[in-house]
């Protein structure tokens, strides 16, 4: 393959629209590669850095990939320093990407940031581009020029442990005025927005990390719902759409009926048909599409995962979502280009798509910054977030009128809590809460597993749950043998005797398994700052003023009494 054979005229085209002197250095860097399949190949995949930042800088010069994804440590100038170092060694500049989608996927040593769920909750789009300009800027300090958000995900499956937090909610208006909102801010700041997670999930509460899951919506209900929003997208010139392990057997089934469950059933990442014919013919994407994952179970269980990594370039995907072996893997499609099975026109589209993203977000011009440290958690950052955390917590239900809180009518309060449980940041996480409250004069036990206590020892038991949708959660509800350590504590209810309130610093459906809980609050984020915002509000220094993105009664009326 030559750069003669790069369809470069797909650049002058929303949502590159190049101008001829970035298609001519699109061809240049083609032309550099030229001669070196290996290396041509090598950009199409991205792999990420977990671990110490130090070895990464020779693994990523000796394999070349296009792109790299971070995993960020606590340690600010070690990152830093790690991403300036790969970019001035890499020949072909890096896309950097991360999953900009606040709370606890906030940057360790930046400003942190309420999830989308929260926002949601505020519901004022001109505090969600405040908070998506901070976060922006940030990035373009740290190297970051690709964040995999907006989730576009349609929280409708209340038991999604994988949706709920990470997204705006279940309406699909209140979606897009974010969404749209995200786009905007992130690429005006250089950095490339991306969908996901195409098709559509949230109508399946399975977790696409273990398994395929499936958006059963008919196409008409698709159209007004997910194709809404990613057409809104695409018109609003997003640069990248994420295509996922997640099945959308009525498209399948509307050009085949008599489809069989191999290919109704097939993800996205490895569909030709909801990648080529779906989003790019129909729905008009023009954008470079990445996949999620390759190596998340959606994926394996349907094709052996090197296999699989090939299929995702022949059905439409740009780039491929992490390689633990990525000479291996270069292997594979190289081989796949030899025999005929990967067309040669497909790499020469794909490639154009990467390079032409590349020049999209200015990288071939961009200049190393002299100070980007002095850019992160800046006073005025922390006041916008200080903002947004203020206005998000809701008062869900307070049916016996226990708020506000003081130390002279709750003084003896009980905590019972997990913790905060995240899968990828290993055991869970005492909350700061307990201290906060005792730092305003409260008396506060910590519950610990087979401790007998009596409901009239306390003025308040407060139950506090800290677990947002992140992966391979399967599902999430309130364990209460898990939570009381006990089976017959794990039957105890104590609001007869005693004011009772649960508190979830995330996931906001635990009325579900707590239908007579007599006061909820959901606050949607674990930070200590979300910590202390709902202290404000709990003791009446601030109102509640958040509105639920989602149904928190779960669809159950005996939840509301």
């Amino acid at each position: 393959m030559t750069p003669d054979d790069l369809p470069l005229n797909l650049l002058r085209k929303q949502p590159f629209s190049l101008s001829e002197e970035d298609i001519a250095w699109v061809a240049q860097s083609a032309a550099a590669l030229a001669g070196d399949l290996e290396s041509m190949i090598a950009q199409l995949f991205v792999i990420g850095l977990h671990g110490p930042a130090g070895p990464w800088a020779a693994e990523i010069e000796r394999l070349r990939p296009g792109g790299v994804t971070r995993f960020f440590s606590q340690d600010g100038a070690a990152e830093v320093t790690l991403l300036q170092t790969l970019q001035q060694r890499s020949k072909v500049p890096l896309l950097v990407s991360a999953d900009l989608e606040g709370s606890r996927m906030s940057f360790p040593f930046g400003t942190q940031v309420p999830n989308p769920l929260a926002l949601a909750a505020v519901d004022d789009t001109a505090l969600t581009r405040d908070i998506y300009t901070l976060m922006a800027e940030e990035a373009r300090a740290v190297g970051t020029n690709w964040s995999f958000t907006p989730v576009i995900d349609i929280n409708a499956a209340f038991r999604s442990a994988i949706v709920a937090t990470r997204g705006f909610g279940s309406d699909p208006a209140l979606i897009e005025r974010h969404a749209m909102v995200q786009i905007e801010t992130l690429q005006r700041h250089g950095i490339a927005a991306c969908l996901k997670h195409w098709p559509g999930e949230g109508y399946d509460d399975r977790d696409q990390h273990l398994l395929t899951t499936v958006n059963p919506l008919s196409m008409d209900a698709w159209e007004e719902t997910f194709g809404r929003l990613y057409r809104a997208g695409i018109a609003n010139n997003v640069l990248s759409v994420m295509s996922a392990h997640i099945a959308l057997p009525a498209f399948v089934r509307m050009l085949d009926p008599e489809a069989g469950p191999e290919e109704l059933y097939r993800p996205a990442s490895l569909s030709r048909l909801l990648n080529q014919e779906l989003l790019r013919n129909r729905l008009g994407f023009n954008g470079l599409i990445v996949s999620d994952a390759s190596e998340m179970a959606g994926a394996t269980s349907y094709m052996a995962a090197g296999p699989a990594k090939v299929e995702m370039l022949r059905a439409g995907c740009d780039m491929v979502l992490f390689t633990g072996d990525l000479p291996g893997d270069i292997a594979l499609v190289r081989a796949a280009l030899e025999d005929g099975s990967l067309p040669e026109a497909r790499l020469a589209e794909a490639l154009t798509r990467v390079l032409g993203l590349k020049a999209a977000l200015g990288l071939h011009r961009r200049k190393t910054d002299d100070d980007p440290l002095a850019r992160l958690a800046r006073p005025d950052a922390k006041a916008t977030a200080a903002e947004a955390f203020a206005r998000a917590p809701t008062l869900v239900k307070d049916v016996r009128n226990l708020f506000p809180l003081s130390p002279e009518t709750h003084r003896r309060v009980l905590v019972i809590s997990g913790g905060i449980v995240s899968p990828i940041h290993g055991a869970p996480v005492s909350l700061a809460l307990p201290e906060m409250m005792r730092a305003r004069g409260f008396e506060v036990t910590v519950f610990a597993h087979g401790d007998p206590w009596q409901p009239a020892e306390y003025d308040l038991v407060l139950y506090l749950l800290a677990e947002e949708t992140l992966l391979t959660r399967s599902h999430i509800f309130l364990d209460w043998a898990r939570l009381m350590g006990d089976f017959r504590m794990a039957m105890k209810r104590p609001w007869h005797e005693v004011p009772t309130a649960l508190v979830s610093f995330g996931y906001p459906y635990y009325l579900y398994d707590a239908p007579r809980m007599p006061a909820v609050i959901n606050a949607y984020a674990t930070s200590d700052e979300m910590q202390e915002a709902v202290l404000d509000c709990m003791t009446g220094e601030k109102p509640f003023t958040g509105k639920s993105p989602v149904d928190p009664f779960c669809g159950q009326e005996q939840a509301r009494f």
